[in-house]
């Protein structure tokens, strides 16, 4: 990943933590997550997205906005 950017962040549903949101350039190479932080990871279209984050979430949020950024690269 290269080029990071602050996104958002909102309350987490565990006391007093937070949610952070951040964007990021594909800088290339194979997708390698960290499992002690995720279960599972993913390269989808907007066609193939799994279940998304409800509406009000910082999560969905990034994801709408990415898929907004995603169409607009492909005009």
């Amino acid at each position: 990943m290269e080029n990071i950017r602050y996104f958002g962040s909102q309350p987490w549903a565990f006391p007093s933590n937070l949610m952070m949101a951040f964007l990021a350039d594909y800088a290339g190479g194979a997708l390698r997550p960290d499992y002690a932080e995720l279960t599972d990871a993913l390269w989808a279209t907007a066609e193939t997205l799994p279940e998304v984050a409800p509406k009000g979430t910082i999560a969905r949020s990034l994801i709408d906005h990415s898929l907004i950024l995603m169409a607009g690269s492909q005009a």
